[in-house]
């Protein structure tokens, strides 16, 4: 081994790494020779002075291919540990062994170089400070890589040779095996060959790759194992989804040999790492495609129409399918005003509609984007089609077919002519040229150039020609055309076609329907393009929403507006009745829908009230109390009054039940009249606001003090309290609010049992009145550790109280007064 003087101490003082690689597992497992030799460099880094210890080895990549250093987790502990500076020498059987990739192989070289690392392999030791070990070790990499591209190229063009002879084998699909002799034949397996056979049945009946598979929900499918235990092996299975493509996709059930359908390709990851992919190539860009190979389970035509229909089935594409459900257009109708796909959604009752659903969820709606039903498209679009295929149609279709081909046939005549014209040219020109002498230069380059020229000429004419030949339309033939016109109405209202049917046959003739931007909600607009390239345009009106149908008729709600004055309701339905009116449902009408019609149209019903009678309202405005404590008098036999036939409380109103009704507000400590305008009070008298205002308090206050009878009041004319006040009344008011003892037992303080009241105790009810603040306002301090508060057996509140509890209260109250209802903070003067 050269170079051993180049390992010096301070190289066998760290470690020295064994590396090991084999491209594959199928290497790892036959070739047990080159395992054997990598794992005895053990012992040659022992000859060479490191301890036995000090010898690692990395056999991590064994059966991984040194294409990319990436994919190797060997070779980043190698390069991991090469950094840190802990290697002193790497062994390897060859330096192809460390990497087939220029890149990684270079990377390693440059950090050895920095950490003072070895690099020894069966030639010798390697150190990379020196350049003529530098140059030498990347030259072999180098050779290395090449050697790699010149075996992959030998490899791939025997593979290609092999498979333009149609010889090259690979893993066959279900339903094909090898003979004896090594040709493809049909799997002889009857039920193999009945599956496969069902499995292009089904999709020529239903279509789609998901009916096959409903096809075979009860059935097991053959599948031809690779690989494995069960390598060759048949087994049976459910048929997936991607099995059933994998069938459907596969050119050899054609008959037909290819190879190349799958390209590898490499993408670079964010993180710098070479992903290796599969792609499926176009069938344009196979490389060997030999038809008529084997024998087929389809034709070659058959295939091709399988793979245009998977192709228009495959959503994620932008294709829209025809797909089970009663909306006809689904899949092909589009919104005029943002040019998106409207969608289909689907209602309970057989019910469909179209929507710009996908615009709005973008947030670029536009103001005339719109939904409509379904049947009201449908409708349209199926009539606009069966009156299109009519027999008067399709004659004048087949007329304009004739003019068609009539003009083809004059330009395509007129174009063999030029042919034949060019032609003659330039074979007269060919004979002038070869009837001249070749001595004659002069003459026989001018004659050159002209038959190069009119030889141009000629292949411009031939273009001509068979540019006009493909541009011969298609015509479809006449008597299948005269016979779907005759058929088509009944197919397609027959009830045993498929909705999926019917799709189908609209887009053989429909390309797609829009609809167009419409101002007026009442009506709509379609724009339907043929796939000729025709266009047409229809104008509907969008049924009535279901407000409007429910809407009451305008002949019944005239006559309810005419009799409402001055009949009953029962003696309007009657009327109805006769004119033989319904509701808009169809109906007919009692008095609960003749009262909603009054209700809504707000049409007035007979006066209910008799002489000397008014209403509930009437009452209390005249008394100045509230409507709830008339119908209190009322349902508690306080007040006389009757209720008519609509409900409506009718009162006999006279001087003495006001002066009743009066007497019995006077007695009450709860109603306090309401008039309108300024409270009068007596001369020397002030109103309940005005000595709550002198007091500083709120005029609950005083209210609870005239209860309790600490403070005169009368009532005025008006019906307000009048309190006689003078400067003796106010100080004896004040002497109560400062000393108020031991609290409230009046009417409404519901004072707690005695047991309670014997300690000084009082409820919420009596706090909230003495302090004169709402008893919400007391459960707020207590729940906030303001107040102490305690509760009995019985479930009640009860508050220990006296003058100092009070006091703080009062302190706390003053900076929170209630107004309108709000809670405002206010900071004493």
């Amino acid at each position: 081994m050269n170079g051993l003087s180049k390992i010096t101490a301070s190289h066998r003082s760290r470690v020295a790494v064994v590396y090991l690689r084999q491209s594959t597992l199928v290497q790892v497992r036959d070739n047990t020779a080159s395992t054997v030799r990598q794992y005895g460099l053990v012992d040659t880094a022992v000859e060479l002075g490191w301890d036995r210890e000090n010898v690692r080895v990395i056999d991590a990549d064994l059966g991984v291919s040194g294409t990319f250093g990436a994919d190797r987790e060997g070779f980043r502990d190698l390069v991991a540990q090469v950094c840190l500076g802990e290697i002193g020498a790497i062994f390897g059987l060859e330096v192809s062994r460390l990497a087939r990739s220029s890149a990684d192989f270079a990377r390693l070289l440059e950090l050895a170089r920095l950490t003072d690392a070895l690099l020894v392999d069966a030639d010798g030791v390697y150190d990379l400070a020196d350049i003529n070990d530098r140059l030498l070790l990347g030259l072999k990499g180098s050779m290395s890589e090449c050697e790699l591209h010149l075996l992959t190229g030998r490899l791939q063009g025997a593979k290609r040779a092999a498979a333009e002879r149609g010889e090259l084998r690979f893993p066959l699909p279900v339903g094909y095996v090898y003979d004896d002799e090594g040709v493809c034949v049909i799997d002889p397996d009857q039920e193999v060959q009945g599956a496969i056979r069902d499995v292009f049945a089904a999709f020529a009946a239903g279509g789609s790759a998901f009916q096959v598979v409903a096809a075979f929900v009860r059935r097991r499918f053959p599948l031809r194992a690779y690989g494995g235990i069960w390598a060759g092996q048949l087994r049976w299975g459910r048929l997936t989804h991607s099995r059933a493509l994998g069938v459907l996709s596969n050119p050899c059930y054609a008959g037909t040999y290819v190879y190349g359908r799958y390209a590898t390709c490499r993408t670079v990851r964010p993180d710098g790492t070479v992903h290796t992919g599969v792609r499926l190539r176009p069938r344009e860009q196979w490389p060997v495609v030999r038809h008529g190979h084997h024998e087929s389970y389809i034709s070659w035509e058959e295939y091709v129409a399988i793979e245009a229909r998977l192709s228009a089935n495959c959503t994620h594409q932008g294709a829209r399918p025809a797909r089970e459900g009663l909306a006809l257009c689904q899949g092909i109708m589009f919104c005029g005003s943002c040019g998106r796909p409207m969608t289909t959604r689907y209602y309970p009752q057989g019910r469909a509609a179209y929507g710009c659903s996908s615009s709005r969820a973008d947030h670029e709606a536009t103001p005339t984007c719109r939904s409509i039903r379904a049947d009201v498209v449908d409708d349209a679009v199926a009539g606009l089609l069966l009156a299109t295929v009519s027999p008067g149609q399709i004659e004048q279709a087949l007329a304009a077919a004739d003019e068609v081909t009539s003009r083809h046939t004059r330009a395509h005549r007129a174009a063999e002519l030029a042919v034949e014209r060019a032609r003659y040219d330039a074979d007269r020109a060919e004979r002038a040229l070869g009837a001249v002498e070749p001595e004659n230069r002069l003459v026989a380059r001018t004659l050159e150039t002209r038959w190069e020229a009119r030889l141009s000429a000629l292949a411009e004419a031939e273009a001509a020609l068979a540019a006009v030949r493909e541009r011969r339309p298609a015509l479809p033939d006449r008597d299948g055309l005269r016979a779907l016109a005759a058929d088509l109405p009944g197919l397609w209202h027959n009830p045993h076609t498929r909705d999926r049917d019917r799709k189908r046959l609209l887009r053989t003739l429909i390309s797609d329907v829009t609809l167009l931007p419409e101002t007026d909600r009442a009506r709509a607009r379609l724009g339907v393009r043929w796939h000729t390239g025709a266009t047409d345009e229809l104008a509907l009106r969008r049924p009535a929403t279901s407000p409007q149908v429910r809407r009451t008729p305008a002949p019944a709600r005239q006559l309810i507006a005419r009799l409402g004055p001055d009949h009953s309701d029962a003696e309007i339905v009657t009327a109805l009745a006769d004119a033989g009116l319904t509701t808009a449902t169809g109906r007919p009408y009692d008095e609960a829908a003749v009262a909603w019609v009054r209700h809504a149209f707000h049409i007035p019903g007979r006066c209910p009230f008799r002489d000397g009678e008014i209403s509930v309202d009437q009452v209390a405005a005249t008394l100045g109390i509230t409507a709830n404590a008339v119908y209190y008098w009322l349902t508690h036999d306080r007040l006389a009054g009757r209720k008519d036939l609509s409900g409506r409380w009718c009162i006999p109103w006279n001087a003495q039940v006001e002066a009743a009704c009066r007497r019995q507000i006077d007695a009450s400590g709860h109603l306090i009249p309401r008039t309108p305008g300024p409270r009068e009070v007596l001369p020397g008298d002030v109103t309940v606001h005005e000595a709550a205002t002198r007091l500083g308090v709120p005029d609950d206050v005083v209210y609870y003090r005239i209860r309790i009878g600490q403070l005169t009041a009368r009532r005025t004319p008006s019906g307000c309290l009048s309190l006689p006040w003078n400067p003796q009344a106010e100080a004896a008011c004040r002497t109560r609010i400062a000393h108020p003892g031991s609290g409230p037992t009046g009417p409404g303080s519901r004072p707690l049992p005695h047991a309670a009241t014997a300690h000084g105790d009082i409820s919420v009810q009596q706090a909230a009145t003495r302090l004169g603040i709402p008893t919400a306002q007391v459960y707020y301090w207590i729940r906030r550790g303001y107040l102490t508060a305690y509760r009995l057996n019985a479930g009640r509140v009860a508050i220990p109280w006296n003058d100092q509890v009070e006091t703080a209260c009062l302190h706390r109250a003053a900076r929170t007064v209630k107004v309108n209802s709000t809670t405002q903070t206010i900071t004493a003067r």
